[in-house]
């Protein structure tokens, strides 16, 4: 096999991606023992006074953006590091909520390379990449998002000043067992003792509190310290020591009540007016979004008639909560289109079965990359669970959208989801 040549600190960002992606034997390789090894040498586990460590089976990436959200309003300094991206590399990193630069990931890529022993997986590089711009930063709180399970994660080198586990179910079976209790293990790995512990998932297996329990960790847990419901347009929280009431927040309500369950613990005081702004203010793209004029602006096609939500609900835990929000507007349409596909690892079956009575008609839309697969291997593990839907094959997600766009009417929703790339791949289409 040739040997991979390092890029040079001139080089560009997708040529250093490029590089990341094959840098490693295989994409991923779970385990602490390569990048701790870097992290030390640099420097790097202590990025920021207060760090914040953001495990869970879904609902990660939305409860770090409204509790960077929430921090800003307060004036301080944040990082936060979330993945996947979306469209850009960029996206995985922000500071005090902009994203970085090119130039700043190169710098941080270079250094690493220089300094690292043996190869790194991409995240590894990401993970140490943020680590070292957030250090850089003289940053007051770093959030990090778990990126898989959490005990051999690579954001799990760093010892958090507080644990937070927003829902545990079954994905990444491969990795993390196929059971809640097994992946339990795995997501409190994030632990450490005596440490503030936010549960969110209401019903927690006992390996979770099992090992919070051993550790000593105090344990704030949904339905038990504290407790949240939705009433005439205002989301109220409450636990013996505190209540609030919000507004409804534009991203799921459990993720926002699980930020207030953080604020509660913070050893600093955060104003109640900067979190009412960042509850009214903070959205996710991606996340049950609908799409609007500005996010046409770029189309060279004709913007359909229809109704456009993209989602990048990946798993079955997520097709549940889609179903629930899909339930809610279904009588408002006369129709539900839904361009969906999967990664090939992706337990299909679950991820359907909670729409089935929700979709008029699914588009099945073929996906690239090593775990991408074709339109039609998803039409027909579709059709084994789902044998009376109405299905048809594209060969990626522009070819599934243009005729929906061209019939769809104002009555009708086109819905767009299934994997963090399917969406993707729809919002560069509309881009150009």
């Amino acid at each position: 096999m040739e040997k991979l040549i390092s890029p040079k600190a001139t080089d560009s960002l997708e040529t250093w991606l490029s590089y990341l992606e094959q840098s490693h034997f295989k994409p991923i390789d779970m385990g602490l023992d390569r990048i701790r090894e870097v992290a030390q040498a640099l420097d790097l586990l202590k990025p920021a006074p207060y760090v914040i460590t953001v495990g869970g089976t879904n609902g990660k990436g939305s409860t770090c953006k409204l509790l960077e959200a929430v921090l800003l309003n307060a004036g301080m300094r944040v990082g936060v590091y979330s993945s996947p991206h979306l469209i850009r590399y960029n996206e995985r990193v922000r500071i005090q909520g902009q994203v970085v630069e090119d130039a700043e990931f190169i710098h941080t890529f270079a250094h690493i390379e220089q300094h690292k022993c043996q190869s790194l997986t991409y995240f590894e590089f990401g993970t140490l990449s943020a680590l070292d711009l957030f250090k850089r930063a003289n940053l007051d709180v770093v959030i990090l998002e778990v990126g898989l399970g959490g005990r051999l994660d690579a954001t799990n080198i760093v010892d958090p000043n507080m644990a937070v586990i927003t829902s545990i179910d079954i994905d990444h079976v491969e990795f993390l067992g196929d059971n809640r209790e097994q992946i339990g293990v795995e997501k409190a790995g994030i632990f450490r003792p005596n440490i503030p512990v936010v549960i969110g998932e209401p019903d927690c297996p006992q390996s979770v509190l099992a090992q919070a329990n051993s550790l000593n960790c105090h344990v704030f847990r949904r339905g038990v310290d504290w407790q949240f419901s939705l009433k005439n347009d205002r989301l109220f929280w409450q636990s013996n020591a505190k209540t609030w009431a919000m507004p409804i927040p534009k991203i799921p309500t459990a993720n926002s009540a699980t930020v207030l369950a953080v604020l509660q613990l913070l050893p600093f005081a955060v104003s109640e007016k900067a979190i009412h702004d960042a509850f009214a203010q903070t959205q996710m793209t991606g996340r049950f979004q609908r799409l609007g004029e500005a996010d046409f602006a770029k189309f060279s096609k004709k913007r359909p008639l229809a109704e456009v939500i993209v989602d990048v609900g990946h798993n079955p835990h997520a097709a549940r909560y889609l179903a629930t929000q899909l339930q809610q507007l279904k009588a408002n349409y006369q129709h539900i289109y839904c361009v969906f596909s999967a990664l090939i690892d992706k337990d299909l079956s679950g991820i359907v079965e909670p729409l089935s009575n929700m979709i008029d008609e699914w588009h099945c839309a073929g996906l690239q990359g090593y775990r991408g697969q074709s339109g039609t291997m998803v039409a027909e593990k579709l059709k084994a669970q789902l044998p009376t839907a109405t299905v048809f094959v594209a060969e990626d997600v522009p070819k599934a959208c243009l005729p929906l766009f061209q019939r769809a009417t104002e009555k009708d929703l086109i819905l767009v989801f299934g994997s963090f790339h399917t969406v993707a791949d729809f919002m560069q289409w509309i881009e150009k």
